[in-house]
């Protein structure tokens, strides 16, 4: 007799295998360049304290202040540190990918856990659909219009090594979530609702795919900012602490390394998830190796005395 619990089992790890994985096209050689007027290079500080976490509002506390980007790593950010990185050899092209070192985990020998043993992980393929970066004559580019982007196809690997090359870190959860939300509770970065012009998410990919045609599924990062665009107007969507795209355009690795599993984490869900998908306890997960053109990133940084002195944790477009 066929075991009754696999009949739930198997429908339900299709259903999580559609959700995080977007429908693979190519993406335009050139599109339109969009200048959301908001600085990718911007930092903003979350202070110490605490925060409500989760879908039950636990009271959570994160000891320590630190600085989170204010939009996702776009394309051009990632182009610029994969030439940086192949300078000082950190990384190198083979089959059609671009792989570095990664020194391996620890094995706690968990049910379904996987070894991450030394050796070079892939951080972004090459050649897949998706990908927005370009490698000739040893150097990488971004195609046009695609700059302010965020940059999509990184696997976990790629995005902690971005991170780590730069002095920074993947966000834990928690400082992602208390970024994302605050400190009232609320379930989305902007409040308790959502509308169809303050998020990339499947509701509202009909009329953006109207505006910037097949094959564009994310948008430049700070769309959503309450500014008009042609005939399009958005509402801010930005978090209490001024943050840009923490709810939708695309799912955001995050650093946690749970001592039971090999997974890592996402965050924010994307222009491929409906609403639920975007609330801020949301969570996903895949192995540290997958990427897809609805996943990417941004970094969180330690507050030095240096940066305390100095203020430079603003964020310039608010």
């Amino acid at each position: 007799m066929m075991n009754r619990r696999a009949i739930f089992i198997i429908p339900y790890l299709l259903l999580f295998i559609a959700g995080c994985q977007s429908q693979h096209v190519g993406v335009p050689e050139e599109i339109p360049y969009v200048d959301t007027g908001v600085n990718p290079d911007a930092w903003v500080r979350i202070p110490a304290g605490e925060f409500l976490m989760g879908q039950h509002n636990h009271l959570t506390t994160i000891p320590y202040d630190y600085e989170i980007m204010v939009t996702d790593v776009t394309n051009l950010q990632y182009a610029r540190f994969l030439n940086e990185a192949l300078a000082a050899g950190a990384i190198k092209v083979e089959d059609n990918a671009v792989k570095g070192y990664y020194s391996g985990e620890p094995f706690d020998g968990y049910a379904h856990e996987k070894k991450i043993e030394p050796g070079y992980k892939v951080y972004m393929p090459l050649d897949k659909p998706g990908v927005a970066i370009t490698f000739a004559n040893n150097r990488f580019s971004v195609k046009k219009g695609w700059e302010n982007h965020p940059v999509v196809m990184v696997s976990w690997f790629g995005a902690n090594a971005y991170c780590q090359f730069y002095g920074w870190r993947l966000p834990t959860e928690k400082e992602w979530e208390k970024a994302a939300r605050g400190t009232d509770g609320r379930a989305y970065p902007w409040g308790n609702e959502i509308h169809r012009n303050q998020a990339n998410y499947y509701s509202s990919r009909n009329l953006l795919k109207k505006i910037w045609g097949d094959g564009v599924f994310t948008t430049p990062v700070g769309y959503f900012n309450g500014k008009t665009y042609g005939n399009y107007q958005t509402r801010d969507g930005r978090s209490p602490y001024g943050l840009y795209d923490m709810a939708g355009n695309v799912w955001q690795w995050t650093g946690d390394d749970y001592h039971d599993t090999h997974l890592r984490y996402m965050r924010g869900g994307s222009f491929s998830n409906y609403e639920y998908n975007l609330r801020v306890w949301a969570r996903n997960s895949a192995g540290p190796e997958y990427y897809d053109m609805n996943v990417g990133f941004r970094c969180v940084r330690d507050v030095t005395k240096q940066s305390q002195n100095n203020g430079d944790a603003t964020n310039e477009n608010q």
